[in-house]
């Protein structure tokens, strides 16, 4: 497919079996939005067969390692906007002090249990197994450009292309 006269690639209809000359001119909302999807739902059925969803995961990341406990606030803020709805992460933190991998110290702020940081070790080693079957033929350096092309995207519709 040509573009039109100027320097700028027509848009074409998405088309999974879209061939690679044809691909300048497909719709990265397609490509990317398809790929969420296919990892998020890879991702997320893994960590389904160890009773852990990913929401879980963010939250014991989140909590981990820092040199103060964050407060169950600075948690449900910093996370929500990954979530998948307003009030997830909030659960999350629910269901994670009920199963004993987080604990409230004195000062309000969320710490780890040694099962939590159990379960957060086991799946990191899940996580990143599944890293290297999604990353499979890829090089970092391929890797690295693909993401450097997302980030642009974003700077570009968000007003920050500088």
């Amino acid at each position: 497919m040509r573009p039109p006269s100027g320097t700028t690639t027509d848009q074409a209809p998405a088309d999974p079996t879209a061939t690679d000359d044809a691909l300048a001119s497909q719709p990265i909302g397609y490509w990317s939005g398809l790929a969420h999807s296919a990892i998020t739902r890879h991702l997320r059925d893994a960590m389904a067969r160890i009773d852990v969803t990913q929401p879980q995961y963010w939250v014991l990341n989140r909590v981990n390692g820092g040199p103060e406990a964050p407060s169950r606030e600075e948690v449900v803020t910093q996370l929500t906007p990954l979530a998948d709805g307003p009030h997830e992460i909030a659960r999350v933190v629910d269901q994670l002090l009920h199963r004993g991998w987080l604990s409230v110290d004195a000062g309000h702020g969320i710490r780890l249990t040694d099962a939590g940081e159990a379960a957060r070790v086991q799946v990191r080693e899940l996580v990143t197994g599944l890293r290297a079957v999604v990353h499979a033929g890829i090089s970092d350096e391929e890797y690295v450009a693909a993401l450097k092309v997302l980030r642009r995207m974003v700077a570009n519709v968000e007003g920050d292309a500088s």
